[in-house]
């Protein structure tokens, strides 16, 4: 599905316009980023959370020549699926 599909669906099931759907798509998205950027995390019971994974600094190894390098430490969003998720 992608998010022009996404947001068509919102729109038929709540009643909005195609472009109000669309904001509100936006506005989660927006949210979601900002909490997570803020090193917090969002729960939706049932459904899942939203949290941030942290990876250490790592040596790796470049592919074509074989050389030692140092990987930075990262982070990154991270979706736990929720009860209601599972076992699809």
């Amino acid at each position: 599905m992608t998010k022009a599909e996404f947001v068509a669906s919102v729109a038929g099931k709540t009643g909005l316009t195609k472009a109000a759907a669309a904001e509100v798509v936006d506005a989660f998205v927006g949210t979601v980023i900002e909490v997570l950027k803020a090193d917090d995390k969002i729960t939706f019971p049932g459904f899942g959370t939203f949290s941030v994974s942290e990876r250490a600094a790592r040596k790796g190894r470049n592919p074509q020549t074989g050389a030692e390098l140092q990987i930075a430490a990262s982070k990154s969003g991270k979706f736990s699926a929720g009860k209601d998720l599972k076992g699809l």
